[in-house]
C-alpha cells in the first residue's frame, strides 16, 4: 500500500498523503493547517471523482482538509484507485461551481440566548457582536456534525471563542451558532455545544429533495440581521411553505 506522497501527471500533487482507512476507504490529506487554499484542492479532487465516476467508488466525504473516498472492495482495490487518481487531470480551480446564499438572522433574545454573555466574554456589545458576525461571506468547508450541518468560516479573530464548557441536551432548528473559529447553522433539533447567537426561519434540509440541502461544500453563507418584525413575517411565509434559501450575487 502506497503511503505519503503521490504525483500527478504533472508531478505536482494536489494531497500531502494517502493512507488506508479501514479495509474499504482511502483518506487523502491536503496538509495540517484549515485554509481555503487546501480546502480548494479537497474540492478540485472531489468533484473530478464525482464527474469521472471510477469504478468502484461507492462514496466520497470532503472535510476542511481530507477526502475520505470509500469504495467496494470487491470492484477494485487501494492500489489500483490510488493508480487511478494519479492518472486523473483536475482543474486549477473550482470558483465557478460556487455559489452564495444569504441567511436572515433575528440575534439574541430567546433566538439567540447566548449573545449577551459571549459579547461579555469577548469584551465587546452584543450589536458589535452581531455586527461582525453578519454581512460576510463565510466559507462552507464541509457538512458534518448533523445532516446539513454547514461549517463555515473563518470567523474574525474578535469572535472566537471555544466551546461551551456544558452542551446542550437539546438545541433548536435554526440556531446560528458560532465555535471557534467557525460558525454554522444547526438544520435540525439536536445536542451541541456552540455558542447560540440567533435565528433563522429559512428551512435548511428536507430529506424528501435531492440534494436535502442545497448547498454544499464550497459555497458561502451570508448572515443578515433582520428585525424581529421581518423575523416574524419570515417564519409565517415559512408556516405557509413559501420561504426558501435564497442565492445571492457573490
Amino acid at each position: 500500500m502506497p503511503e505519503g506522497r503521490t504525483s500527478t501527471p504533472e508531478s505536482v500533487a494536489l494531497w500531502d498523503a494517502v493512507r488506508l482507512a479501514g479495509d474499504s476507504a482511502l483518506l487523502l490529506d491536503f496538509g495540517s493547517v484549515v485554509t481555503p487554499e487546501a480546502n480548494d484542492r479537497v474540492l478540485r479532487v472531489s468533484h473530478t471523482l464525482e464527474k469521472n465516476k471510477l469504478e468502484g467508488i461507492v462514496g466520497l466525504v470532503p472535510a476542511f482538509a481530507t477526502l475520505l473516498i470509500e469504495y467496494d472492495p470487491t470492484s477494485t482495490s487501494a492500489e489500483t484507485l490510488i493508480e487511478e487518481l494519479c492518472r486523473l487531470q483536475y482543474p486549477q480551480s473550482v470558483g465557478e461551481s460556487r455559489r452564495t446564499f444569504e441567511i436572515p438572522v433575528h440575534y439574541g433574545g430567546e433566538q439567540g440566548p447566548d449573545l449577551v454573555t459571549v459579547a461579555q466574554r469577548l469584551g465587546l456589545t452584543a450589536d458589535e457582536v452581531i455586527s461582525l458576525h453578519a454581512n460576510h461571506a463565510y466559507r462552507i468547508y464541509c457538512l458534518g456534525f448533523a445532516p446539513g450541518f454547514p461549517l463555515a468560516g473563518l470567523l474574525p479573530e474578535r469572535l472566537r471563542l471555544p466551546r461551551r464548557a456544558v452542551p446542550r441536551t437539546a438545541v433548536y432548528s435554526g440556531a446560528v451558532a458560532i465555535a471557534g473559529a467557525q460558525t454554522g447553522i444547526y438544520p435540525l433539533a439536536t445536542p451541541g455545544g456552540w455558542h447560540l447567537i440567533g435565528h433563522t426561519p429559512v428551512p435548511l434540509f428536507d430529506w424528501r429533495a435531492t440534494p436535502p440541502s442545497v448547498y454544499g461544500p464550497g459555497d458561502a453563507l451570508i448572515f443578515r440581521a433582520v428585525s424581529w418584525e421581518e423575523y416574524s413575517e419570515l417564519m409565517e411565509d415559512r408556516r405557509r411553505g413559501e420561504l426558501q434559501i435564497r442565492e445571492v450575487a457573490r
